[in-house]
């Protein structure tokens, strides 16, 4: 395992050389020409060549054929080089300082997860399941489009490309799909860091005027991945108090203070005893639940938003697809800055079906592959990153043109042509993708309190506001009237949307128990109510507005034309990171007013997924903010930084040890997601290794509940099975239609005494194997004589059993 370890940290560091040719040539507009993210670049085409191929028909999924890929990506950097050669080698022996501290965080971000997830392994509870399920299912495929686990006869229908990526990974070097579980989450949390990294320290390095001007913010730089990864929200801050017991009666377990607070965990009195770190079980859960939708009534709704962050993503250990995009996210935003910078200029325009294209093609190519990369590894990134690139590119030209309206013409010759090559070159996938999301709907009387904000960003907001602060007093050029009425009228937009929408739906069934149950009577009693109720929590939408307002007032104010005398200075930063700004709060104010309808039917995974890039955004402004108030801001800003980030670090310091058990590895050090199972149940376990190295087919086990150890053996196995989770299914396919009787189904199977029903539904759904294990048994009441009459035992050890189906009774 040590050896697969080393492996993938080897081969990951070697993807970033052979890729630095490439990202040499493109990323010639920022410091480190695009070292930072030249494995995230990498690892992103390799996998979208590999896969493009498979999906095509034209290779098999075998470590041959990912290989092969892998040769001709050499190739492609190699030719990307050509000529350029003495130009990388001058940079490198100028530069090695960058490589070296680059390549030690990558190092040291690898290292320290590999030993967070050697001591808490097991893919169990949450989303893991469903992950290693797929990395499993994906291995176990052998063409593409890869095999649902958990609805067999159907590929999967989910945004699954960083999970091709992980075995993908897991074939070219051996690894179970257990063990590329944990390594693909290290490789992702060092690849965010080392992006994070590169991204910071280009920032920086584009204040100086001087080429070498990088080498001064070496040190400065590694406040990027300490943001992005670390910094968290401000919900421990209040866990430690509240384990103080200060503002409690522990004498009436009464508290007027943690009422007002009003966050669901911390309404109940601190357990024994009453120290600074918290006591109570998976503590660390609470602060991805901050934010609480409180209704008309004053009630807490059951479904309140998640607003989970990357800190809290990698304490819980889920690979996710929102975790799973962390690192090439940090490659678009370097992308962007790239752009900002200038790199898509040319005075050779690029010709596309007749229409001439006024910007570099191999730029402009690869920025496709990577856009439409962000469709397929989690497509709630892909609006905001692609905003983000093309708000680049339009400052740019007016930076070099000056502002006129052609100047949105050329952004439309941008954004038209590379979101249609970027879906076009996804197509495979999208054909067959299905979705849970069905419109928008109205957020009506769900405002977003300003404590919850401010105690889930207030650790980045802070160095932000300071930085406009900083701005203020630099009197640095800003359009407040447009500003202002750019806002503005983005707020009364949502509003009539959301008024338009909130008359549509009380016109509905849904929408009059909704009045009813908000103890109103009309339509415009709710919508009057409504609007009381945001005024009482009026401090949420205000802070958004002026973080919008001042953010753009700046950012406008910061495009100017370039000094033409100067062409190829770098572009001042600043705007690039304003425009971070206003997107992350673009971000968060829209689910003020809507979000996006699906089975959950509220605004939970809409907060959830916009949050999350939010702080992906300002996480990184934030770095950047505080860097530059930390040399040269004053000394109240400078203390205040220190304390906010002090204070933003104290989730991660006290919750890693919660959830390892102080790194407990008294089991012994394993990285294996699936090892779990052999020290509970080791002859399940013998059995689903059996059925995992057999002829692939259909596998037969027990149906029940998602977040259970339900669908273990299809999860574990890489068999697809009849049915897994049938909520999940339910989710990723936008209703239960392809799921059908399945679930009765399997249940008459185990427990009718009759062979001719018993075959009728072997034959309907393909099954080759029949598992009958502990959760069989207590799940149906197995009539198993059947079985033993008509079919062949495969596997038997202790009460564990597993049928297998021969083929000639299928046919």
């Amino acid at each position: 395992m040590i050896g697969q370890m080393i492996f993938w940290y080897v081969l990951l560091v070697f993807l970033g050389w052979l890729s630095f040719p490439l990202t040499f040539r493109l990323f010639r507009k920022v410091a480190d020409r695009g070292y930072a993210v030249s494995r995230i670049l990498g690892l992103l085409l390799w996998g979208f060549g590999f896969w493009l191929l498979a999906s095509l028909g034209l290779l098999q999924n075998q470590a041959g054929a990912i290989m092969l890929v892998l040769a001709l990506l050499a190739a492609v950097s190699a030719w990307s080089g050509w000529g350029r050669w003495q130009a990388i080698w001058d940079w490198v022996r100028t530069n090695w300082q960058v490589i070296l501290v680059t390549e030690l965080v990558f190092l040291a971000a690898f290292g320290f997860m590999v030993v967070v997830r050697g001591a808490n392994p097991a893919a169990t509870g949450t989303e893991k399941p469903m992950e290693l399920a797929f990395i499993n299912a994906i291995l176990h495929s052998e063409t593409f489009p890869p095999h649902d686990p958990w609805l067999s006869g159907y590929a999967i229908s989910y945004y699954h490309f960083g999970y091709i990526l992980a075995a993908m990974l897991a074939k070219v070097t051996g690894t179970s799909g257990g063990v590329a579980f944990n390594l693909m989450l290290s490789a992702v949390f060092a690849m965010s860091a080392a992006g994070a990294y590169g991204v910071l320290l280009d920032l920086l390095a584009a204040r100086q005027k001087e080429p070498q001007g990088v080498k001064k913010f070496l040190g400065w730089a590694l406040l990027g991945p300490v943001f992005l990864l670390f910094v968290s929200n401000l919900e421990a801050i209040l866990e430690m108090v509240h384990q103080l017991g200060v503002g409690w009666d522990l004498s009436t377990g009464t508290s007027s203070f943690w009422q007002w607070i009003n966050i669901e965990a911390l309404l109940n009195p601190p357990s024994e005893p009453l120290t600074l770190v918290p006591q109570r079980f998976w503590w660390w859960w609470q602060a991805s639940r901050v934010v609480q939708d409180i209704d008309l009534l004053g009630n807490v709704s059951s479904l309140s938003p998640i607003d989970e962050f990357p800190a809290f993503s990698y304490v819980l250990g889920d690979l996710h697809p929102h975790v799973l995009v962390m690192p090439f996210v940090t490659l678009v935003i370097n992308l962007a800055f790239n752009i900002y910078q200038g790199a898509l200029d040319t005075d050779q325009p690029t010709r596309l079906l007749g229409i001439e294209i006024p910007f570099k093609w191999d730029l402009f190519w690869v920025s496709a592959v990577i856009m439409g990369g962000l469709i397929f590894l989690n497509t709630w990134d892909l609006p905001v990153y692609f905003c983000l690139l093309v708000g680049a590119f339009l400052i740019r030209q007016v930076s070099r043109k000056g502002w006129s309206g052609e100047r949105i013409w050329e952004a439309l010759t941008l954004a038209i042509p590379l979101g249609g090559v970027a879906l076009i070159l996804y197509l495979p996938f999208l054909i067959s993708f299905q979705s849970q999301a069905g419109g928008i709907l109205p957020n009506v009387y769900y405002p977003t309190r300003g404590l919850y904000l401010w105690v889930m960003f207030g650790t980045l907001w802070v160095p932000i506001f300071l930085f406009f602060g900083r701005l203020r007093r630099k009197k640095a050029r800003a359009d407040w009237k447009w500003g202002a009425v750019l806002v503005g009228g983005l707020v009364l937009l949502l509003a009539v949307t959301t008024l338009v929408l909130g008359l549509a739906v009380a016109r509905m069934d849904i929408g009059q128990q909704l009045i009813v149950e908000q103890g109103q009577t009309s339509v415009w009693g709710l919508l009057s109510a409504a609007l009381r109720h945001r005024l009482q929590y009026g401090v949420g939408l205000l802070t958004l507005v002026v973080l919008l307002v001042s953010g753009l007032a700046y950012l406008i104010g910061s495009v100017k034309k370039d000094d033409p005398a100067e062409p190829s200075k770098p572009r001042d930063p600043e705007g690039f990171v304003l425009l971070m700004v206003v997107l992350g709060g673009l971000m968060v104010i829209a689910p003020e007013f809507v979000y996006l309808r699906d089975n959950f039917g509220t605004r939970m995974n809409t907060v959830f997924k916009f949050y999350y890039q939010a702080w992906m955004l300002w996480s990184l402004a934030a770095a950047y903010a505080s860097v530059v108030l930390l040399r040269k801001g004053s000394v109240f800003s400078r203390i205040v930084i220190v304390l906010v980030t002090l204070l933003g670090l104290a989730y991660p310091v006290m919750a890693y040890p919660d959830k390892t058990d102080d790194f407990n590895y008294a089991a012994g050090f394993t990285l294996d997601a699936g090892s779990y199972l052999a020290l509970s149940q080791p002859d399940e376990a013998d059995a689903i290794e059996w059925l995992a190295a057999a002829e692939p087919g259909t596998v037969a086990e027990a149906v029940g509940g998602q977040y259970s150890s339900y669908a273990r053996v299809a999860t574990l196995s890489g068999q697809p099975t009849v049915l897994g989770w049938p909520g999940h299914e339910g989710q990723w396919r936008g209703g239960y239609s392809e799921v059908g009787n399945r679930e009765a189904d399997i249940r008459t199977l185990y427990e009718t005494a009759d062979w001719e029903t018993a075959l009728g539904i072997l034959r309907q759904y393909d099954i080759r194997y029949i598992f009958i294990g502990s959760l069989e048994n207590s799940t149906y009441a197995v009539n198993p004589l059947k079985f033993e009459q008509g079919l062949d035992l495969g596997f038997a050890q202790g009460g564990v059993q597993i049928f297998v189906v021969p083929q000639t009774l299928l046919d």
